[in-house]
């Protein structure tokens, strides 16, 4: 090996992807796995099965609508939280991010509140296939806001210490990604059970 090679410096291709955002889609990948598959035992179960409820007559369409605009304004309010983020707007980073977490309690409570009905009429995911499917699906999904939540809520008390810090602005896109991901869930979810 001649000095001058050794001297050189590595040769680097720049993606403008970081670490961290690369981190997150893949994450966000394994989680497109997770849901594929529950999607595809729906099919597979609802092909193969003699009868099956039809959504609008077991379940609240209404609520179940009103859960995917709060999830779509949510989702609204967390790109705005970004935004303001990338303009440094402290005030404003911390309005979206806040509201965001209080749509995302908004979402638990309206999905609490079907579930308690069902329970009440003794509809359990042991009632049946499509019961076990619905509790299965809309609960994981219900422990991913959750998730989002608790993550917002992290940066929204962190941000008072590291609003400067040069990784708050990607760990706050990570978020981002998360967020709009439960809510492309939740889209598709909404019509699987709810409409068709």
């Amino acid at each position: 090996m001649t000095t001058a090679a050794a001297a050189a410096p590595p040769s680097e291709f720049r993606t403008g992807l970081t670490n961290a955002k690369l981190g997150v889609w893949l994450f966000l990948a394994s989680e497109v796995m997770l849901f594929a598959t529950l999607f595809t035992t729906y099919i597979v179960l609802r092909l193969g099965a003699s009868e099956w409820p039809r959504g609008w007559e077991v379940l609240n369409v209404p609520l179940g609508f009103t859960n995917t605009l709060v999830l779509i304004v949510s989702s609204v309010t967390m790109v705005m939280a970004y935004a303001k983020c990338w303009d440094r707007d402290y005030k404003g980073f911390r309005i979206y991010l806040g509201v965001t977490i209080a749509l995302g309690f908004v979402f638990l409570g309206i999905k609490s509140f079907e579930w308690a009905a069902k329970f009440r009429v003794h509809h359990f995911p042991s009632t049946s296939i499509y019961y076990a499917l619905y509790f299965t699906m809309t609960g994981l999904h219900g422990l991913h806001v959750i998730c989002g939540m608790i993550v917002n809520g992290a940066l929204f008390v962190l941000s008072k210490k590291e609003w400067d810090h040069p990784l708050f602005m990607g760990r706050v896109e990570g978020s981002g990604l998360f967020w709009h991901f439960v809510d492309i869930v939740w889209i598709f979810l909404f019509p699987t059970f709810y409409l068709l």
